[in-house]
């Protein structure tokens, strides 16, 4: 049998962020990106009904038998904090385990841009971070409402499911409601939201058109909302939240989103130059009077593009090439994995070699922060 504690224990010793648990196969780690596999035995089909038992309580069994998957998180006493998705493939159990640390880094730790601490002190506004499943979403809203914590007073208000990051009240008071144990649904919760008194929201994931337009709205009265999307840019961002809503709705949309969009940082993680860890590569748009026009009119969608690449000097946007290359330009990450990162890896390397020196592909060099 398992010993679930050391396996833990381990995952976090090793730097790793998730565990995946077969039947028939040796309990596998994701370290910095890559699988590895821990210990010497395969998971037998008693052993996994075993774990699947202890780490789920009575109400996530009850969700299980009724939907063959649940999402929960516990906390394990002298090790850390997890996320766990029980889930069936092939008529048997299967988990997924995510770590969560304790300890919440800031934005100069994660070697996020400095723009990001603007975001935080605007007063209203929707605030979308995007990315792949592990990109570190999570990660990067948890920094950005810590960074709120400690140098505003405010009431925060957060939905998600499962809770990640366990908050401390600060400057600001911190209440954090739980999908399944501290409210019934994402729908029942929002519904009630805006009646708490909070200065900012946030949404762990926009999963349908009722969390989106509740966010657009509670953004558009006054308040600064935070969520996430599993998109990939800023372009793929907006065109998915149109997406939500019919056709005759889509002006509205569009005029809603020009006025309460803040900002969306899209991420990608890429492994650090000495092999321990990995570091995002961002793409920034801050939303400015040429971006909003290009919301408004589809016919100015491509505006967009060209405003995130020139509008690093006065407004900190970025694409990801721009962010790569100063990653690797502070010695972050290896040469070849700034082209592997790249989203145009020949042009990319062009710039790295030289060969590009016209004043519309120079890089404006911020300062990121090695901690």
């Amino acid at each position: 049998m398992i010993d679930l504690q050391k396996m833990f224990a381990s995952l976090l010793e090793s730097g790793g962020s998730d565990i995946h648990l077969k039947v028939g196969i040796k309990p596998i780690f994701r370290i910095n990106g890559q699988l590895v596999d821990w210990s010497d035995e395969s998971v037998s089909m008693e052993d996994m009904n075993s774990i699947a038992d202890k780490l789920m309580a009575k109400r996530e069994k009850e969700t299980f038998t009724a939907q063959k998957e649940v999402d929960f998180g516990f906390g394990v006493t002298g090790v850390g904090r997890f996320r766990v998705n029980i889930y069936k493939q092939r008529g048997t159990i299967a988990i997924a385990i995510r770590a969560i640390p304790f300890d919440i880094k800031n934005i100069d730790e994660l070697h996020l841009p400095e723009v990001l601490k603007k975001m935080c002190m605007t007063p209203r506004g929707l605030v979308i971070v995007t990315g792949t499943v592990g990109s570190g979403k999570s990660t990067t809203i948890a920094a950005m409402l810590e960074h709120i914590n400690q140098i505003r007073r405010t009431n925060i208000i957060t939905i998600e499911d499962p809770i990640e990051f366990l908050f401390r009240d600060k400057k600001s008071v911190i209440h954090q409601r739980e999908v399944g144990s501290d409210t019934d649904s994402y729908q029942g919760s929002l519904r009630y939201l805006l009646r708490q008194d909070p200065d900012i929201i946030m949404i762990g994931e926009i999963r349908d058109p009722d969390s989106m337009y509740t966010a657009i709205r509670a953004a558009n009265t006054g308040h600064l909302v935070f969520t996430t999307l599993h998109t990939t840019d800023a372009m793929q961002t907006i065109n998915r939240i149109l997406s939500f809503f019919p056709g005759d709705l889509q002006n509205e949309i569009r005029n809603l989103l020009a006025v309460t969009l803040t900002g969306i940082i899209s991420q990608r993680l890429i492994p650090t130059r000495d092999g321990k860890g990995r570091v995002p590569a961002t793409e920034v748009l801050v939303n400015n009077e040429t971006i909003k026009e290009a919301i408004i009119d589809p016919s100015k969608s491509s505006d967009i593009k060209m405003s995130i690449e020139k509008g690093e000097v006065i407004y900190g946007m970025h694409n990801f090439d721009q962010s790569i290359y100063k990653l690797y330009e502070k010695g972050l990450i290896s040469y070849e994995e700034a082209l592997r990162g790249a989203s145009t890896p020949t042009d990319f390397e062009r710039r790295l070699k030289g060969l590009d020196t016209s004043d519309s592909n120079n890089y404006e060099l911020g300062d990121y922060r090695s901690n």
